[in-house]
């Protein structure tokens, strides 16, 4: 049996291939283009079928890792760190450069592999998931950066423009701000006027045009030394930027509801208390790929994040958080373990019980998560419905 072990790299790549005794068979570069890739795996089936060949990476993603799992090869993902701290059976020195990493990497593969986990293929609707979702949230944090921007900027120029209504973001906020810029554009508005604006853009706050027109007046007066002109072209620039970004999320947003109600397990876990349409789908795009691959409740409580570290030796025993885990997976997670003592009682139960043994409330809110994540567990691993009356799946299999 082979083993081979893949230095990745941006721009160039170095794959080594050794026998069941250690020995080298082949050591070669792969340029990162396609026809480097391609050629890199018809190297590596010379050496019998792609399910017999595994191949030891130091990552768990990306293209190489795509293309490796799509061509049939058992991936086994190296933890950096691991990998480090093993340099020394190879040398004192600790040598690292391209072509002896890819030889080190495939002697891991031969000497520890029975114990590394292997990557699996994920779902690709998990996947999709997990794309969108991942950018929904990249988005937001574009849409919080701009809004904070418009607001600095209306502080300085403009300051009833961000007094008037509630959310800069909403699309009222953002109407008014087009249609009056600047302190001038709204210097002859009137309470009448202001109504028939929210009409117009069927304004949802009730608040009637007069109580808006106090907001308005009452906000401090800008002392700018800018332009009209120049201040109305910065607020609507501004303005244009949040529409686009909310735009763009509104999107985000109905696609991710069609792509969780087509995924095969989205109804394992759509009865769980308050869980919303986006965080089911954070759920699954981030915790699904875990649940996939893990072998056993423990493997899955360390890498969410939920369950701590655990050290004893001797005398000293230490209980202490988790900081190396998927962030993505457990904020995932604790968003909705939060939500969930609010509608349920079972929950708010067990929330109150370790709040009463003195936990602080993220270790409470953990230790519930972890009750929560054995329901998770069982309803995945026996694809059946969770049952809020009996807080375990029910008995009603999911077709695959």
């Amino acid at each position: 049996m082979a083993f081979a072990g893949w230095d990745w790299g941006s721009t160039t790549h170095d794959v080594t291939v050794i026998d069941d005794a250690g020995g080298k068979i082949e050591r070669f570069p792969v340029p990162h283009t396609e026809d480097g890739i391609a050629r890199a795996l018809a190297r590596l089936a010379c050496y019998g079928g792609p399910g017999e060949l595994p191949v030891a990476i130091e990552t768990t993603r990306g293209l190489v890792v795509d293309r490796l799992l799509t061509a049939g090869h058992p991936v086994i993902p190296v933890h950096p760190n691991a990998f480090h701290a093993a340099r020394p059976r190879w040398g004192a020195a600790r040598a690292k450069n391209d072509p002896g990493d890819g030889f080190k990497l495939a002697d891991y593969a031969r000497t520890d592999g029975h114990r590394l986990p292997v990557l699996a293929p994920t779902l690709p609707q998990t996947l999709e998931l997990q794309a969108l979702t991942r950018q929904r949230g990249d988005h937001l944090g574009m849409r919080i950066a701009a809004v904070n921007q418009l607001a600095a900027l209306l502080d300085t120029h403009w300051p009833g423009g961000r007094t008037i209504f509630a959310s800069l973001h909403s699309p009222i906020a953002l109407a008014f701000l087009d249609r009056y810029p600047s302190p001038q554009a709204a210097a002859g508005l009137t309470a009448a006027r202001l109504e028939a604006f929210c009409r117009r853009h069927h304004y949802s706050g009730r608040r009637p045009g007069t109580e808006l027109l106090a907001r308005l007046r009452e906000a401090p007066t800008s002392a700018s030394r800018l332009g009209e002109p120049v201040i109305a072209q910065l607020v609507r620039a501004q303005t244009g930027l949040v529409r686009s970004i909310q735009t763009s999320i509104d999107a985000l947003d109905a696609v991710i509801a069609d792509a969780l109600a087509a995924h095969p397990y989205a109804r394992l876990l759509a009865d769980l208390p308050r869980v919303g349409t986006l965080n089911l789908a954070q759920i699954i795009g981030e915790v699904g790929p875990i649940l996939e691959r893990a072998n056993s409740f423990d493997q899955l409580a360390a890498e969410t994040g939920i369950a701590p570290v655990t050290r004893s030796s001797g005398k000293i025993h230490t209980v202490a958080f988790r900081h190396a885990t998927n962030q993505r997976a457990r904020q995932a997670l604790v968003t909705w373990i939060d939500n969930s003592r609010r509608a349920s009682d079972w929950a708010d139960q067990r929330y109150t019980a370790a709040r009463a043994r003195g936990q602080r409330h993220p270790h409470a809110i953990r230790t519930l998560g972890r009750a929560w994540l054995r329901i998770i567990w069982a309803c995945w691993r026996t694809k059946t419905c969770y049952d809020p009356t009996k807080k375990q799946p029910t008995q009603q299999p999911i077709a695959a």
